[in-house]
């Protein structure tokens, strides 16, 4: 064998992840409204970029061309052959920079599993602009921290005040205080006693139990506030420990009371609020807007993008040529130019994006078909190489398509991700169902239980055998635990506390 050098010729192929093609992938994994603010911001960049609202806008005549209607039939490239290499690379994603109009907003935006398109009066017109605003409604009112010191600033005043408002910026917004008075005091250099009083001053504030230490005080100060404060409700208090075990026998004992009286304690407890700073909030909960709506026709189901969510986006080619036109110097051109065919890539990202988005969620609802008819007992196991392998698509790209998005159908709301769920076995040998349905059918069982005959877990496994799911115990510790329900022990506890209140 030669060890001498030599010149060698080789060909190859491999996929270059041009900056574009970057962009088309990390719009996959965009919800709507993140991809309305990178829209935003593109617009903001590119002076060629226009939007003109919503895709029930009529587009404006003359100076900027309205989209041009594509065949439902079509069945473009998408990202996930750039991902494979199937379309050349970046040319998969080229334009026509010559062409009049563009397609954007097509009949992609909304097709029907059985070819029909439109959904004209169906959920997707919740969104439209003639519809109220949600979050008008929101709660305006001061947090818990401003409520406080607008109480603080009507009957303290000098140093007293000084020491409350700091007091009330360690409130939590549960309304407790975590922070140790003492430090507090050598953290102001106040004396300690005055540190207490100014303290006991907040807690006759609004609401009643704010300003509480633990959780015993805070009901201590509702119970004083509601005159119920008597020796025997202050031992209840102070043995909480055994009001969580229901324990009545050391509680009727301990508090020298009858099981009437007992019954009646625990009732006034129940009725307290354990946090009373919620009521007036933190950050205002943000509503979780659909990226797609799934409606039932009569010859099928139609699908459609969420458009209230995504401004139509047009490239204002007359503002291109009238740039153009004036410019003279090469720099300049070049700009105009590198504008011209980044915003012409854009729009058929973005357009790419809605018809990969539209072709997995139609796989989603022709495996869980069940599902949208019948519920979540019907719920199909499936994994996100099934809906790949069957739309001939890599499997990380319906990952991305189906990341932080959400449907809207007839049965509520659900993220995408909840449609693929591991299998369980049918005990009798049939087809494995899904792990959803089987949570499902535990908590139906567990709520019918009857206070006097709590299920334990291997009961429940018993039962879910003979309802065809084939099911370990731990597997339903584990499905119970992630439902957020106790074990029977904490359950037959809370049942005897009901009982008792």
């Amino acid at each position: 064998m030669s060890l001498a050098p030599r010149l060698d010729l080789r060909q190859s192929q491999s996929l270059v992840m041009t900056p574009q093609l970057q962009q088309a992938i990390r719009l996959l994994a965009l919800s709507n409204l993140e991809v309305e603010t990178f829209i935003a911001e593109e617009i903001e960049r590119n002076p060629l970029l226009d939007s003109i609202g919503g895709s029930d806008d009529d587009g404006p005549i003359g100076e900027r061309e309205p989209p041009a209607a594509a065949s439902a039939t079509d069945e473009p490239a998408g990202t996930d052959s750039l991902l494979m290499g199937d379309s050349g690379g970046e040319a998969a994603l080229d334009v026509d920079f010559a062409a009049e109009s563009f397609h954007h907003d097509s009949a992609a935006d909304q097709v029907g599993m059985d070819g029909s398109l439109g959904m004209a009066g169906a959920a997707g017109g919740a969104m439209s602009g003639d519809s109220p605003d949600l979050d008008a409604f929101a709660d305006t009112s001061l947090g818990l921290a401003d409520h406080l010191l607008n109480q603080a600033g009507a009957v303290l005043k000098g140093h007293d005040l000084f020491v409350a408002r700091h007091l009330i910026d360690l409130i939590d917004e549960a309304g407790y205080l975590a922070a140790p008075l003492l430090d507090v005091a050598t953290r102001l250099g106040v004396p300690l006693d005055r540190v207490e009083a100014v303290l006991e001053v907040i807690q006759t504030f609004d609401p009643t139990g704010v300003g509480a230490r633990d959780l015993a005080e805070c009901l201590a100060l509702q119970a004083r506030e509601a005159d119920r404060y008597d020796p025997c409700m202050a031992r209840l208090i102070d043995h909480l420990d055994l009001v969580a075990r229901g324990d009545m026998a050391r509680l009727k004992r301990i508090c020298q009371v009858d099981d009437e009286d007992l019954a009646d304690m625990i009732r006034e407890l129940r009725n307290y609020d354990p946090k009373p700073g919620c009521r007036f909030g933190g950050e205002a909960m943000q509503a979780v807007v659909p990226d797609l709506y799934i409606a039932r026709r009569k010859d099928g189901w139609a699908i459609e993008i969420n458009a209230a969510t995504l401004p139509r986006l047009l490239v204002n080619r007359s503002y291109y040529v009238e740039l153009t036109s004036g410019s003279r110097d090469k720099a300049s051109k070049a700009w105009l130019s590198d504008m011209l065919a980044s915003a012409n890539w854009l729009v058929k990202a973005l357009d790419q994006r809605q018809r990969t988005i539209i072709k997995v969620a139609g796989e989603i609802v022709r495996q869980q078909e069940a599902f949208f008819l019948h519920g979540v007992a019907h719920l199909k196991p499936m994994t996100l190489r099934q809906v790949a392998d069957a739309i001939e698509m890599h499997e990380s790209t319906v990952s991305r398509v189906t990341s932080n998005k959400y449907l809207s159908c007839a049965r509520g709301l659900f993220e995408l991700k909840y449609f693929f769920t591991s299998a369980i076995q049918a005990a009798d040998g049939g087809d494995a169902v899904s792990a959803q349905a089987v949570k499902a059918a535990l908590r139906t069982l567990i709520q019918a239980e009857d206070a006097k005959a709590i299920l334990s877990d291997d009961t429940l496994v018993d039962l879910l055998n003979a309802k065809g799911f084939d099911i370990a115990r731990r597997t339903v510790a584990k499905y119970r635990e992630s439902l957020g329900i106790g074990s029977s022990v904490q359950r037959r506890r809370q049942k005897t506390l009901e009982g008792a209140g």
